[in-house]
């Protein structure tokens, strides 16, 4: 197994510890609701396990921020345009940041500096993951084995842009949480699945 192997397990590792995550919150948490909230008060100010979901969230960022930094390199040995992968790897250190330093204010509000800043640096990583969706994209529809990928890459442009604006008209509603986890579970998918092709392909 070669380094870029080893950090495209992280890459896979990532999702699936951010996903336990939430899953484990509405089971150990009372008053905590899949469909009424958001993931991001799991781990708010003041929230009932607070330490540990901020433990676990930055946990997966930080994988997957290691997986990015392999990323340039492990697609088709470096060839081809950096930018995608800088992409990457910068909204993966916003995520890490954000679940480390910007938790929501207490009750999941927008109160103060730092809450506000939760939601603007999301939506910076967001904005990020897509645009190295599409140059991720046109880097390797033409390499071996990887036009598949470059395909579901395009493909997952628009879809996420479609689950951003229905998450954002849902904001603050009931139904809140469920439309989010379609979101955010779409990202997780891609980030699975550009890091098993990684694997694969190394």
């Amino acid at each position: 197994m070669n380094k870029f192997q080893i950090l495209a397990i992280c890459g896979m590792l990532a999702p699936i510890i951010y996903t336990i995550a939430w899953i484990i919150g509405g089971f150990i948490l009372d008053d905590y609701n899949h469909i009424r909230d958001d993931v991001s008060s799991l781990y708010a100010v003041g929230a009932p396990k607070q330490q540990l979901f901020q433990t676990l969230f930055a946990l997966g960022s930080a994988l997957l921020f290691l997986f990015s930094l392999g990323l340039h390199k492990g697609i088709n040995n470096g060839e081809g345009s950096i930018v995608g992968p800088i992409f990457f790897m910068v909204s993966a250190f916003l995520g890490l940041i954000v679940a480390i330093f910007f938790p929501l204010d207490e009750g999941g509000e927008l109160t103060t500096w730092k809450g506000k800043m939760h939601l603007i640096l999301i939506v910076i990583s967001g904005i990020l993951v897509m645009a190295s969706m599409i140059l991720l994209g046109l880097r390797t529809k033409s390499i071996e084995g990887w036009s598949a990928f470059a395909w579901f890459s395009f493909i997952s442009v628009p879809i996420t842009i479609i689950l951003m604006i229905v998450s954002g008209i849902y904001a603050g509603g009931p139904y809140m949480g469920l439309v989010e986890r379609f979101m955010v579970e779409y990202y997780q998918l891609y980030y699975f699945i550009i890091a098993l092709v990684v694997f694969l392909r190394n």
